[in-house]
């Protein structure tokens, strides 16, 4: 039988954005213009955009596409692999080091998946693998995998790993443009292209802690009563490219204002803050330990209004952190890239936590984590 580990270290988290950062006021020269979108529409998407601009404080995007010939510098498997190598670098650890790998992102239809092709790139000939595609908590469900494989003894060194070109969705070319609508656009100015990495390793249980350890990992999908929020229009089958084009089908769409409120917000509270109360009280969290609230809520506004709930909780307003207006939203590699931040400033003391809790919107899927740093005696 495989021997049960109950110290799980994080040795390293790593990010990586391609390209230069980008004003909103530039992401339309590289996303492209839509001239033949409705008159109406594209006179509304302008206005949107200043709003945007206003509300969201973005101030810089990034975007795997060559500002001048609008093609694609990266793609999902060259973004991982470029988080992954940093990752590696400072865990001072070589690829044949790892034997499992877990990738999450919004959505994939390649085959073979994401993580047999990572594993090929970094030249690792043997390791166990898995690949999860859940919108915005797939890293959190990513590392919630590999979190339980290694506490089983399954496994010693995973890599896990989260990357998204929204951008791929959004440009010019992908849409339809006559059969575009509002909440298929808007997207373009709070979403950006990225990756993260993160390297966990079980311990033995006599080691002596000290470093940065992943306590928890919790999910849940409170959607199953509820209309999804972000969605695409195709079946659960391939269709004619041509047939799925010409419908539509394929734009990526994104309840706004009143509609999404209306299903965020139950009458006992936020779906967020019910579900992030369920993982306090599951996990008996203190929530007098935690120094850093990560939250990664595609909007600052969002996240100061979600925080008057959680202090409620006994959360402290003033540990609230967001990653959000250096690069936009970069969807499930949120995580990594705002962990990396956290750590890299090393600004926790003995026994203080990182709690991390997020709500996804295409099915109200939820997911959090706790990561505790310890210090020798």
């Amino acid at each position: 039988m495989s021997e049960i580990f109950d110290q799980i270290k994080v040795r390293s988290v790593a990010s990586y954005l391609p390209g230069r950062a980008l004003r909103i006021d530039e992401v339309d020269d590289v996303l492209g213009l839509l001239p033949d979108a409705p008159v109406k529409l594209q006179k509304w998407l302008q206005r949107m955009k200043m709003l945007m601009k206003e509300l969201l404080e973005v101030k810089a995007y990034h975007f795997a596409i060559d500002p001048t010939t609008r093609e694609f510098t990266d793609d999902n498997i060259s973004m991982s692999l470029e988080a992954a190598k940093k990752a590696l670098n400072k865990a001072d650890m070589n690829a044949s080091d790892i034997d499992l790998i877990v990738y999450g992102s919004a959505h994939q239809d390649q085959m073979p998946t994401a993580s047999v092709r990572i594993q090929e790139e970094l030249g690792i000939e043997s390791c166990g693998e898995m690949a999860v595609h859940a919108n915005c908590i797939s890293a959190y469900k990513a590392m919630l995998a590999a979190y339980d494989m290694l506490r089983l003894g399954r496994y010693k060194k995973a890599l896990v790993l989260s990357s998204n070109i929204s951008s791929s969705e959004l440009r010019a070319e992908y849409y339809n443009q006559p059969l575009v609508k509002k909440e298929e656009l808007f997207l373009r100015y709070f979403l950006s292209d990225g990756a993260g990495a993160m390297i966990l390793e079980a311990e033995e249980e006599e080691v002596d802690k000290a470093g940065y350890y992943l306590e928890h990992v919790y999910m849940e999908s409170v959607g199953g009563k509820k209309p999804a929020a972000m969605r695409n229009k195709r079946p659960a089958y391939w269709m004619n490219p041509r047939e799925e084009f010409e419908n539509g089908y394929h734009h990526l769409a994104q309840l706004f204002n009143e509609q999404l409120r209306e299903h965020f917000h139950d009458s006992d509270g936020s779906v967020f803050v019910k579900g992030l109360k369920r993982m306090i009280d599951n996990y008996q969290i203190a929530v007098q330990d935690v120094r850093f609230f990560q939250i990664n809520f595609p909007s600052k506004n969002i996240s100061e209004l979600v925080m008057e709930e959680c202090k409620e909780l006994g959360i402290d307003e003033k540990a609230l952190t967001t990653s959000m207006s250096s690069m936009g939203y970069v969807g499930p590699p949120m995580l990594f890239i705002s962990l990396e931040d956290l750590l890299d400033k090393n600004l926790l003391k003995n026994k203080q936590i990182i709690l991390s809790f997020v709500t996804e919107v295409s099915k109200f899927m939820q997911a959090g984590y706790v990561i505790r740093k310890h210090e020798l005696a």
